[in-house]
């Protein structure tokens, strides 16, 4: 039988764990909810901030933060209004955004206090792990680690090749 590819087993995991809080997120009333929407909202719940602020806050790009918020303005979640500099959109919530807030945080707050209960149920901190794996990206990539690995399990000369020079 095959192993999945980690990249496969991450993903069921994630995808897993996403689809149950997208049950809790139904069961507070919010559905055709996508589960990042609350990060978004918490983000600007205080105060109204710049694409560019937020995509900085969520780890995300710029593009995807952007994206996203567009779609969220189509749900009539968030709204833009012009910023002090004439590029600028500032991002804020709309009054349906406000009266969900509620739900939104219990269900984060509950998230958070079930991750955290699954951490220290594990052998070791998923959390740290998370935090130790991006580290090590940061300091290798993962294309620079294949090219790597490909040296010594391709044996195809011209595959190996190939593999082991990343553009």
């Amino acid at each position: 039988m095959l192993t999945p590819a980690l990249g496969t087993r991450l993903r069921v995991l994630l995808d897993a764990m996403d689809a149950d809080v997208a049950l809790a997120l139904s069961d507070l009333g919010l559905r055709d909810y996508r589960t990042r929407y609350s990060a978004y909202i918490r983000a600007v719940a205080a105060a109204p901030l710049p694409i560019r602020d937020i995509a900085e806050r969520l780890g995300v790009t710029h593009s995807a933060a952007s994206q996203t918020v567009a779609e969220m303005q189509q749900r009539g979640l968030l709204e833009t209004r012009p910023g002090d500099d004439a590029r600028q959109r500032l991002v804020e919530l709309t009054a349906r955004a406000r009266d969900l807030l509620p739900a939104i945080d219990a269900e984060w707050e509950s998230t958070e206090a079930a991750a955290a209960a699954l951490d220290a149920e594990l052998p070791y901190s998923l959390s740290a792990l998370i935090d130790d794996l991006a580290a090590a990206l940061e300091r290798t990539r993962f294309r620079d680690r294949i090219a790597e690995a490909a040296k010594t399990v391709v044996t195809d000369p011209a595959l190996r090749a190939t593999l082991a020079e990343p553009r």
